[in-house]
């Protein structure tokens, strides 16, 4: 373990080159937000080595570290990039929710030979939960069904599905099905999964920690109109944050992150049970 000095471009490009030469780095960012200063070695290099040396070189990298809202951090301290490093070529990215989940698919992104964005919340580094003691990995591209259903299908990864899981749970008095998938990995996207649990309830709501254009829920929803848009009974529905930079007022920032009653209020719109006023 090598405490470096604060200089995310230097201790970034100096894992990529290590990886270059046979060694599987793990690189550590205090938060994403600051793989800004280093995302040149991240996009540049990392990403484009195994190409661009017409395969001589593989590149072994663990990027990891804390994405999305924290509290009160602010502006920058609180943006998710999962989206970004989605949109390149060459990076795997994964956005683990449960400790089996973080611990299973870590190691497997450590043992791949190509660069993965781990991506996590600090605001679950107290989550507990069953993890074997026994070896294991999870395979990544690989979503889990966290909660089978039949109204309506409910996809979302990391820390923000909890708030899909407590949405399920009161809607499920209300005596309507969710069914609740964990994407785990973002790229690559099980799309099979999505596409089937669509064909299998007929309608979607897609729920992600991230501003509104551009990102994991646009994709999803590309895919399933391409896919199973003759299995729909209603339009898709993607929650996301506030197109806003974060604000630091709790108020406002209990505004602008998704919650249980927005997923709610998605699902009884698209299962056509929305109250009028």
């Amino acid at each position: 373990m090598i405490d470096t000095p604060i200089s995310e471009a230097g201790f970034s490009g100096i894992g990529v080159g290590s990886a270059m030469n046979g060694l599987r780095p793990i690189v550590e960012y205090m938060t994403f937000n600051f793989s800004l200063v280093g995302i040149d070695q991240i996009i540049n290099n990392a990403a484009k080595i195994r190409q661009m040396s017409g395969g001589q070189f593989n590149i072994p990298i663990t990027f990891r570290g804390p994405t999305g809202s924290a509290g009160q951090l602010g502006a920058t301290h609180s943006q998710a990039f999962d989206s970004w490093f989605a949109n390149t070529p060459g990076l795997k990215v994964v956005v683990p929710s449960t400790p089996y989940d973080a611990k299973g698919l870590l190691k497997t992104a450590i043992r791949d030979d190509d660069p993965v964005i781990f991506m996590e919340s600090e605001q679950m580094y107290g989550d507990k939960g069953e993890v074997p003691e026994d070896e294991y990995t999870l395979p990544l591209g690989k979503a889990d069904i966290k909660r089978e259903g039949e109204d309506v299908t409910i996809v979302s990864y990391g820390k923000i599905i909890k708030e899909a899981h407590k949405a399920a749970e009161k809607l499920a008095e209300d005596g309507i099905s969710c069914e609740v998938i964990d994407l785990r990995t973002i790229r690559p996207m099980d799309h099979e999964t999505i596409i089937k649990s669509v064909k299998k309830t007929n309608r979607l709501v897609v729920l992600e920690e991230a501003w509104p254009c551009g990102n994991i829920a646009t994709e999803i929803t590309y895919q399933v109109q391409m896919q199973a848009f003759d299995y729909l009974d209603a339009p898709i529905v993607k929650i996301n944050t506030g197109d806003t930079p974060t604000p630091y007022s709790p108020v406002l920032l209990k505004e602008w992150l998704p919650n249980s009653d927005d997923v709610i209020k998605a699902v009884k719109k698209v299962t056509y049970k929305l109250e009028k006023a």
